[in-house]
């Protein structure tokens, strides 16, 4: 295991929306703004904005990464295109502001009802139940992420209950 792989999430959070230059195995470097490390085998995602619009994406696998060196802070805008990136087109139709109303909803709901709910603002908005799930914009039941399937499917059956409701 290299000293990539033992560091924490919370290490690795530093290096999100960052250019960051990464040296790996076999004298490969690969330079890229950082979306994403996989916590369970320490991959790096980073995306690279090519001509036209179009964006490169890389995975550099954890076992392989040697050094990790960041060379530009990202902006705000920086953020919003690197977290728009994998955002699924149902949730870009709606404004910032029903989807912040949509997410302060469903975090009120889900308080009133006894579930701990926080929000992580650092990554666009991301609501987390019970620290083992994560809710993304547009804040609907297949926005749901969890390792656990029994926490995923519950989680996803109250949301379903309550968007129901809502209409």
């Amino acid at each position: 295991m290299n000293d990539w792989q033992k560091k924490s999430p919370l290490d690795w959070e530093k290096y999100l929306n960052k250019m960051v230059k990464v040296a790996a195995v076999e004298k490969l470097e690969y330079e890229g703004w950082v979306v994403t490390v996989d916590p369970v085998t320490a991959s790096i995602i980073l995306a690279t904005f090519l001509e036209d619009d179009k964006v490169s994406i890389s995975v550099v696998l954890g076992h392989a990464v040697q050094e990790v060196e960041i060379l530009k802070e990202g902006d705000d805008e920086m953020r919003q295109q690197l977290s728009s990136l994998f955002t699924p087109e149902e949730s870009k139709a709606y404004s910032p502001e029903e989807l912040e109303k949509r997410k302060s909803s469903l975090k009120t709901w889900l308080e009133t009802n006894h579930i701990p709910v926080t929000e992580q603002s650092e990554s666009g908005g991301r609501l987390c139940v019970a620290g083992v799930l994560t809710i993304d914009p547009p804040y609907g039941p297949e926005e749901c992420s969890s390792s656990n399937e029994i926490i995923l499917s519950r989680v996803q059956g109250l949301i379903q209950g309550y968007l129901q409701k809502q209409q």
